[in-house]
Protein backbone atom coordinates (compact mmCIF):
# COMPACT_ATOMS: atom_id res chain seq x y z
CA UNK A 1 0.00 0.00 0.00
CA UNK A 2 1.63 3.52 -1.03
CA UNK A 3 2.04 6.35 0.80
CA UNK A 4 -0.94 8.33 -1.12
CA UNK A 5 -3.12 5.55 -0.14
CA UNK A 6 -2.29 5.17 3.40
CA UNK A 7 -2.63 9.31 3.75
CA UNK A 8 -6.36 9.51 2.50
CA UNK A 9 -7.57 6.36 5.01
CA UNK A 10 -5.86 8.17 7.02
CA UNK A 11 -7.74 11.22 6.30
CA UNK A 12 -11.20 9.48 5.52
CA UNK A 13 -11.16 7.07 8.71
CA UNK A 14 -9.56 8.92 12.02
CA UNK A 15 -10.02 12.26 13.36
CA UNK A 16 -8.25 15.34 14.22
CA UNK A 17 -7.03 16.49 17.76
CA UNK A 18 -8.61 14.26 20.61
CA UNK A 19 -8.65 10.61 19.78
CA UNK A 20 -11.95 9.88 21.63
CA UNK A 21 -14.44 13.13 21.33
CA UNK A 22 -15.92 14.89 24.55
CA UNK A 23 -18.92 16.82 25.15
CA UNK A 24 -17.20 19.35 24.63
CA UNK A 25 -15.38 18.70 21.26
CA UNK A 26 -16.84 19.99 18.19
CA UNK A 27 -17.38 17.35 15.44
CA UNK A 28 -17.65 18.44 11.69
CA UNK A 29 -18.57 16.24 8.90
CA UNK A 30 -16.50 17.62 5.77
CA UNK A 31 -16.75 16.51 2.48
CA UNK A 32 -13.58 14.53 1.33
CA UNK A 33 -12.34 17.99 -1.14
CA UNK A 34 -11.40 19.00 1.89
CA UNK A 35 -9.38 16.63 3.63
CA UNK A 36 -6.29 18.11 2.88
CA UNK A 37 -6.89 21.81 3.74
CA UNK A 38 -8.79 21.20 6.57
CA UNK A 39 -6.28 19.38 8.44
CA UNK A 40 -4.02 22.27 8.52
CA UNK A 41 -6.86 24.55 8.74
CA UNK A 42 -7.99 22.22 12.43
CA UNK A 43 -4.44 21.94 13.30
CA UNK A 44 -4.23 26.03 13.58
CA UNK A 45 -7.34 26.55 14.97
CA UNK A 46 -6.72 23.57 17.65
CA UNK A 47 -3.44 25.37 18.44
CA UNK A 48 -4.93 28.92 18.75
CA UNK A 49 -7.64 28.52 21.20
CA UNK A 50 -6.60 25.44 22.81
CA UNK A 51 -10.17 23.34 21.48
CA UNK A 52 -10.62 19.95 20.36
CA UNK A 53 -12.29 19.24 16.50
CA UNK A 54 -13.13 15.76 15.20
CA UNK A 55 -13.21 15.64 11.66
CA UNK A 56 -15.06 13.29 9.40
CA UNK A 57 -14.52 13.06 5.91
CA UNK A 58 -17.14 11.80 3.46
CA UNK A 59 -19.49 12.66 0.67
CA UNK A 60 -21.53 15.38 0.84
CA UNK A 61 -24.68 13.69 -0.05
CA UNK A 62 -24.07 10.55 2.41
CA UNK A 63 -23.39 13.69 5.33
CA UNK A 64 -27.24 14.71 4.37
CA UNK A 65 -28.66 11.47 5.02
CA UNK A 66 -27.16 10.86 8.29
CA UNK A 67 -28.09 14.15 9.52
CA UNK A 68 -31.23 13.54 8.85
CA UNK A 69 -31.20 10.72 10.97
CA UNK A 70 -30.18 12.53 13.97
CA UNK A 71 -26.04 11.78 12.92
CA UNK A 72 -24.28 14.01 15.76
CA UNK A 73 -22.53 16.42 13.74
CA UNK A 74 -22.00 19.72 14.83
CA UNK A 75 -21.08 21.29 11.78
CA UNK A 76 -21.22 20.36 8.06
CA UNK A 77 -19.18 21.59 5.19
CA UNK A 78 -21.01 20.34 2.14
CA UNK A 79 -19.37 20.26 -1.65
CA UNK A 80 -23.21 21.19 -2.52
CA UNK A 81 -24.30 23.99 -1.00
CA UNK A 82 -27.68 23.04 -1.85
CA UNK A 83 -27.69 20.22 0.99
CA UNK A 84 -27.32 22.32 3.72
CA UNK A 85 -30.01 24.64 2.23
CA UNK A 86 -32.69 21.96 2.49
CA UNK A 87 -31.62 21.07 6.24
CA UNK A 88 -32.62 24.98 7.19
CA UNK A 89 -35.48 24.00 5.21
CA UNK A 90 -36.07 21.24 7.16
CA UNK A 91 -35.48 22.62 10.32
CA UNK A 92 -32.58 20.53 10.95
CA UNK A 93 -29.91 23.38 10.42
CA UNK A 94 -29.52 26.72 12.04
CA UNK A 95 -31.77 29.95 10.39
CA UNK A 96 -28.78 32.41 9.48
CA UNK A 97 -25.96 29.70 9.72
CA UNK A 98 -25.56 29.00 5.61
CA UNK A 99 -22.37 29.99 4.84
CA UNK A 100 -21.10 29.93 1.01
CA UNK A 101 -17.28 29.16 2.21
CA UNK A 102 -15.52 27.77 -1.41
CA UNK A 103 -16.40 26.84 -5.15
CA UNK A 104 -14.46 24.20 -6.28
CA UNK A 105 -12.90 22.97 -9.28
CA UNK A 106 -12.09 19.62 -11.09
CA UNK A 107 -9.71 18.23 -13.22
CA UNK A 108 -8.67 15.23 -15.68
CA UNK A 109 -5.83 13.42 -13.64
CA UNK A 110 -3.96 10.54 -14.28
CA UNK A 111 -0.22 9.23 -12.75
CA UNK A 112 3.11 11.12 -13.81
CA UNK A 113 4.12 7.69 -15.45
CA UNK A 114 1.07 7.14 -17.40
CA UNK A 115 1.26 7.73 -20.88
CA UNK A 116 -1.87 9.41 -21.72
CA UNK A 117 -1.70 13.29 -22.69
CA UNK A 118 -4.07 14.56 -20.54
CA UNK A 119 -2.99 17.98 -21.27
CA UNK A 120 -4.96 17.37 -24.58
CA UNK A 121 -7.80 17.77 -22.54
CA UNK A 122 -11.10 16.60 -22.01
CA UNK A 123 -11.88 13.94 -25.11
CA UNK A 124 -8.53 12.06 -24.46
CA UNK A 125 -11.01 9.77 -22.05
CA UNK A 126 -11.93 8.92 -25.77
CA UNK A 127 -8.71 7.31 -26.51
CA UNK A 128 -9.05 3.36 -26.44
CA UNK A 129 -6.29 2.79 -24.69
CA UNK A 130 -8.19 4.01 -21.69
CA UNK A 131 -10.21 0.91 -19.89
CA UNK A 132 -11.53 2.52 -16.93
CA UNK A 133 -12.16 6.34 -16.22
CA UNK A 134 -12.75 7.14 -11.94
CA UNK A 135 -15.22 9.59 -11.36
CA UNK A 136 -17.20 10.32 -7.55
CA UNK A 137 -20.78 8.39 -7.54
CA UNK A 138 -23.40 11.78 -9.16
CA UNK A 139 -26.16 10.54 -6.89
CA UNK A 140 -24.33 11.53 -4.08
CA UNK A 141 -21.12 13.15 -4.61
CA UNK A 142 -21.15 16.65 -6.01
CA UNK A 143 -18.25 16.41 -7.64
CA UNK A 144 -19.68 13.22 -9.73
CA UNK A 145 -22.14 15.35 -10.78
CA UNK A 146 -19.73 18.21 -11.97
CA UNK A 147 -17.87 15.52 -13.58
CA UNK A 148 -20.80 14.32 -15.88
CA UNK A 149 -21.78 17.39 -16.52
CA UNK A 150 -18.19 18.17 -18.10
CA UNK A 151 -18.36 15.22 -20.13
CA UNK A 152 -21.78 15.99 -21.32
CA UNK A 153 -20.32 19.72 -22.11
CA UNK A 154 -17.85 17.92 -24.16
CA UNK A 155 -20.35 15.38 -25.44
CA UNK A 156 -18.18 12.35 -24.95
CA UNK A 157 -20.20 11.51 -21.76
CA UNK A 158 -22.67 8.53 -23.67
CA UNK A 159 -19.29 7.34 -25.50
CA UNK A 160 -17.30 6.48 -22.01
CA UNK A 161 -20.41 5.59 -19.63
CA UNK A 162 -19.16 2.08 -19.89
CA UNK A 163 -16.00 3.15 -18.36
CA UNK A 164 -17.02 4.36 -15.35
CA UNK A 165 -15.42 3.17 -11.85
CA UNK A 166 -17.58 4.95 -9.23
CA UNK A 167 -15.82 6.13 -5.80
CA UNK A 168 -18.00 6.62 -2.96
CA UNK A 169 -16.35 10.37 -2.24
CA UNK A 170 -13.73 12.11 -4.53
CA UNK A 171 -10.94 11.21 -2.23
CA UNK A 172 -11.85 7.22 -3.20
CA UNK A 173 -11.92 8.48 -6.67
CA UNK A 174 -8.79 9.71 -6.64
CA UNK A 175 -7.12 6.37 -5.05
CA UNK A 176 -8.83 4.28 -7.44
CA UNK A 177 -6.29 6.37 -10.27
CA UNK A 178 -3.26 5.90 -7.58
CA UNK A 179 -3.95 2.31 -7.65
CA UNK A 180 -3.21 1.89 -10.97
CA UNK A 181 -6.37 -0.15 -11.56
CA UNK A 182 -8.02 3.39 -13.41
CA UNK A 183 -6.49 4.94 -16.18
CA UNK A 184 -7.79 8.49 -15.51
CA UNK A 185 -10.10 10.18 -13.14
CA UNK A 186 -11.92 13.42 -13.12
CA UNK A 187 -10.97 14.91 -9.05
CA UNK A 188 -11.04 17.78 -7.57
CA UNK A 189 -8.58 20.33 -7.85
CA UNK A 190 -7.87 20.46 -4.21
CA UNK A 191 -6.74 16.79 -3.97
CA UNK A 192 -4.59 17.03 -7.27
CA UNK A 193 -2.65 20.14 -5.57
CA UNK A 194 -2.05 18.70 -1.94
CA UNK A 195 1.60 17.91 -1.59
CA UNK A 196 1.32 14.04 -1.21
CA UNK A 197 -0.77 13.90 -4.79
CA UNK A 198 1.21 16.72 -6.82
CA UNK A 199 4.08 14.40 -6.50
CA UNK A 200 2.24 11.49 -8.00
CA UNK A 201 0.11 13.32 -11.33
CA UNK A 202 -0.70 15.40 -13.66
CA UNK A 203 -3.38 17.00 -14.21
CA UNK A 204 -5.58 19.15 -16.60
CA UNK A 205 -7.90 22.06 -15.09
CA UNK A 206 -11.25 21.74 -16.11
CA UNK A 207 -12.92 25.57 -17.08
CA UNK A 208 -15.34 26.57 -15.09
CA UNK A 209 -17.96 27.20 -17.92
CA UNK A 210 -18.29 23.26 -18.34
CA UNK A 211 -20.23 22.45 -15.51
CA UNK A 212 -22.01 24.18 -12.99
CA UNK A 213 -20.69 25.73 -10.55
CA UNK A 214 -19.26 23.69 -7.55
CA UNK A 215 -20.44 26.14 -4.75
CA UNK A 216 -19.87 24.86 -1.57
CA UNK A 217 -21.73 25.34 1.46
CA UNK A 218 -21.66 24.68 5.49
CA UNK A 219 -24.18 25.14 8.26
CA UNK A 220 -24.43 24.57 12.21
CA UNK A 221 -26.46 21.46 12.35
CA UNK A 222 -29.67 22.81 14.76
CA UNK A 223 -29.39 19.23 17.41
CA UNK A 224 -25.55 20.63 18.21
CA UNK A 225 -24.86 21.06 21.76
CA UNK A 226 -21.66 23.22 20.50
CA UNK A 227 -23.63 26.19 18.15
CA UNK A 228 -21.19 28.57 19.71
CA UNK A 229 -17.74 26.72 19.48
CA UNK A 230 -19.11 25.79 15.60
CA UNK A 231 -19.47 29.97 15.15
CA UNK A 232 -16.26 30.42 15.89
CA UNK A 233 -14.99 27.79 14.14
CA UNK A 234 -16.77 29.60 10.85
CA UNK A 235 -15.41 33.21 12.22
CA UNK A 236 -11.60 31.44 12.37
CA UNK A 237 -11.83 29.53 8.59
CA UNK A 238 -12.28 33.27 7.46
CA UNK A 239 -9.47 35.11 8.58
CA UNK A 240 -6.95 35.87 6.26
CA UNK A 241 -4.29 32.91 7.20
CA UNK A 242 -6.99 30.31 6.94
CA UNK A 243 -8.26 31.42 3.17
CA UNK A 244 -4.80 31.63 1.95
CA UNK A 245 -4.87 27.79 2.97
CA UNK A 246 -7.79 27.15 1.27
CA UNK A 247 -6.79 29.20 -1.89
CA UNK A 248 -3.32 27.32 -1.57
CA UNK A 249 -5.58 23.88 -2.42
CA UNK A 250 -7.05 25.44 -5.81
CA UNK A 251 -10.89 27.10 -4.09
CA UNK A 252 -12.56 29.87 -5.03
CA UNK A 253 -13.49 32.07 -2.08
CA UNK A 254 -16.32 34.25 -1.52
CA UNK A 255 -15.77 37.48 -3.31
CA UNK A 256 -13.28 36.41 -5.67
CA UNK A 257 -13.42 34.58 -9.14
CA UNK A 258 -11.23 31.92 -10.90
CA UNK A 259 -9.49 34.01 -12.74
CA UNK A 260 -7.94 35.49 -9.49
CA UNK A 261 -5.80 32.14 -8.37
Amino acid sequence: MTRFILVLIFCLFTTTGANIASAEDLTIAAAADLNFAFREIVADYERTTGEHVRLVFGSSGNFYSQIQNGAPFDLYFSADIAYPKKLIDEGLAVPGSLYQYARGRIVLWVLKESSIKVESGMEIVLDPAIKKIAIGNPKHAPYGRAAVSAMEYYKVYDRVTDKFVLGENISQTAQFVQSGNVDIGIIALSLALAPTVQSLGRYWLIPEEAHPAIDQGAAIVKASKNQEHARKFLEHLQTPAMRAIMKRYGFVLPGEDASAR
